[in-house]
């Protein structure tokens, strides 16, 4: 099988763009194809490469889809490092665990329903009033003696609060108006980024308890 080593020593313009490749995927939890498409296509091209040299130097795990490469790493290898000091996407609150996790239930209701799918070029786009509307919803269903605390305006300040981690890590990106258009908070267009397709919300078929906090990250 083909190996990186020989890739990169051929010093040709191969070498460069698997050499970049390499830098991108430690650089981010997510490299899009988007990002840079030959890069990209690089990786893909070389897909049993690259993954046997992650495998066999890092022990992780190279996962691919049509728009999105990632690397999972299953151990944390220094514990002098403390998981609040880890830079990792991860909420630990309980609603915004739940927030997260309702993003996700309304991003396959809405793939379906618009009939997208990973191999799309376009990536799928919601108004926030929808995907509000679906949680707040969907918050009351899962607390029904509690409804008094998932008002739309409570629940719309839970996904306030998650927003800047969705935006950060890039699962989400505002689709800003023109400057000419005025559009208010329910209005704003966000896009799905192609991260959402490598998580499930199944965990939300298990009894919901507890009012503390959550100490997993996701």
């Amino acid at each position: 099988m083909l190996k990186l080593e020989a890739l990169i020593e051929n010093g040709d313009a191969t070498s460069q763009l698997v050499r970049a490749a390499l830098n991108i995927l430690l650089e981010s939890p997510y490299f899009y194809k988007s990002d840079d498409e030959r890069v990209f296509l690089t990786v893909t091209r070389y897909r049993q490469a690259f993954a046997a040299f992650f495998e066999k130097m890092f022990g992780w795990t190279l996962v691919v889809d049509a728009k999105c490469i990632r690397l999972y790493k299953p151990k944390w290898y220094n514990e002098a490092i403390t998981s609040a000091n880890r830079d990792l996407f991860g909420f630990t609150r309980r609603d915004s665990c739940i927030g997260f996790l309702l993003l996700l239930e309304f991003f396959e209701r809405e793939a379906r329903e618009q009939g997208v799918t990973t191999e799309d070029r376009e990536n799928l786009r919601f108004r926030f009033g929808d995907w509000l509307e679906y949680s707040a919803a969907r918050f009351r269903q899962l607390f029904p003696d509690k409804e008094e605390n998932y008002t739309d305006e409570k629940v719309r300040q839970i996904l306030r609060e998650i927003m800047p981690s969705l935006e950060r890590y890039r699962f989400l990106r505002k689709i800003r108006p023109s400057a000419d258009e005025l559009v208010g908070e329910a209005e704003t267009i966000y896009e799905a980024l192609p991260a959402l397709w490598h998580y499930q919300a199944n965990q939300l078929v298990e009894p919901v308890s507890g009012d503390g906090e959550k100490s997993e990250t996701m």
